[in-house]
């Protein structure tokens, strides 16, 4: 039987079931995530019907891969399983989301859990304006038309301060060796710092090893810790002290960066190729894809190491089985249509801007308003802004204001 035939014969749960479930799985796992244990495994997940990542693409509550996902009594940890909150969740940050069954006629689904990843920590150390990259703990960052800069960096990549911390969410390109990013933003007062690659350079007796040109050493991390199967080409993710000891980052824990991906019905994944053997057999962040039954609708030949894709599916055996492989273009995401919805605040009349989850808009330029006028705007209103990212990336330019 096909996956939209069960649904035809199986009538969605109401949103209240839901998110009564929702309610129950996370009371259950909220004990282990607030431990901080494990890799960021599925605690808070049971029950789910579908997975969902990729960089934030817009808010009402969080939307992903064009999907609506009710965030209200979703379980929201980091990679450690740490407690974070709905505030955390920002524009271009890269999550996971298990929740429910998807509604793909209205494009909406209620998360269990929310899992914010894919964050380099640490000190600036160059800034390439020419080549749009910056230098992060010795890994490149490629700064495209898509990243979202934080509100308190002005002018963009040119507002990046050298020997400043900053917190970068992005996508780890192989065949280029660096990260795509997709939020940039200031981590005043951090406390430890988080470094992501491929080791080289393995030496097990001095217990150290490369992230680039990055030495890091192991030594105090536990061996219960060390994943058994640490090897040159691991992509692994560490945790790291803030100052060098002898020329080498201090690793405080260190972990396999491939997570353990439970059946799912229902997947959308938004990543890059890290490791290709065709265009029908690949993997994103360390999760396999078999494509040999999948539509193409670019067609194949863009699909190889290094490439940023979408794929659909279900998740079988660990593998995700998929149906539809499109592709993304790096460039010209970022002037797509986003979508934002939500409680505005701090109107400024004179710089026609105001604040929305966390967002500055801006609705200086051409904008079609419904249900009310430029006038109707003021601070607590409920709208519905959908808009571009400013050529600075540091605001939404809104497009169409809607009051609800």
């Amino acid at each position: 039987m096909s996956h939209s035939s069960s649904l035809r014969r199986h009538p969605q749960p109401t949103r209240r079931q839901v998110l009564l479930g929702a309610a129950s799985i996370g009371a259950t796992s909220l004990l282990a995530a607030c431990g901080g244990g494990g890799d960021g495994a599925d605690e808070g997940a049971a029950g789910a019907a579908s997975f969902t990542s990729g960089p934030i693409s817009g808010f009402g509550s969080v939307i992903v891969g064009g999907v609506r996902f009710d965030d209200t009594l979703a379980l929201i940890v980091d990679e450690d399983g740490n407690r974070a909150t709905r505030g955390d969740l920002r524009l271009g940050c890269v999550i996971d989301i298990d929740a429910g069954r998807i509604d793909r006629a209205e494009a909406r689904a209620v998360a269990l859990r929310i899992m914010l990843g894919g964050a380099l920590v640490g000190p600036v150390g160059a800034v390439d304006t020419t080549a749009t990259t910056l230098m992060l703990l010795g890994q490149t960052v490629l700064v495209t038309t898509s990243t979202v800069f934080d509100t308190a960096i002005t002018g963009g990549l040119a507002g990046i301060t050298v020997g400043s911390v900053y917190e970068v969410h992005g996508l780890f390109d192989p065949a280029n060796n660096r990260f795509v990013a997709t939020r940039i933003a200031p981590k005043i007062g951090a406390t430890e710092y988080r470094l992501r690659g491929v080791v080289s350079s393995l030496d097990k007796t001095a217990r150290t090893f490369k992230i680039g040109d990055q030495l890091v050493n192991y030594a105090g991390v536990p061996n219960a810790d060390v994943p058994s199967t640490l090897a040159d080409g691991q992509f692994v993710r560490v945790l790291l002290q803030t100052t060098q000891v002898n020329g080498a980052w201090v690793a405080i824990r260190l972990r396999h960066s491939v997570r353990t991906f439970e059946p799912r019905p229902d997947v959308h994944v938004e990543g890059v190729i890290t490791a290709w053997t065709s265009a029908q057999a690949f993997e994103i962040n360390g999760l396999k894809i078999d494509a040999a039954n999948a539509a193409f609708p670019d067609g194949t030949a863009g699909v190889v190491l290094g490439a940023r894709v979408e794929v659909d599916g279900a998740i079988v055996n660990g593998v995700l089985v998929a149906t539809k492989v499109e592709m993304e273009d790096r460039r010209d995401r970022g002037r797509r249509l986003l979508e934002f919805r939500g409680e505005m605040g701090n109107l400024d009349t004179t710089a026609k801007t105001f604040a929305l989850r966390g967002l500055t808009i801006w609705y200086g330029g051409t904008v079609e308003y419904r249900n009310g006028t430029e006038a109707t705007l003021a601070n607590g209103k409920i709208v519905e802004v959908k808009g571009v990212i400013s050529t600075d990336r540091t605001r939404v330019e809104a497009r169409r204001i809607e009051f609800k």
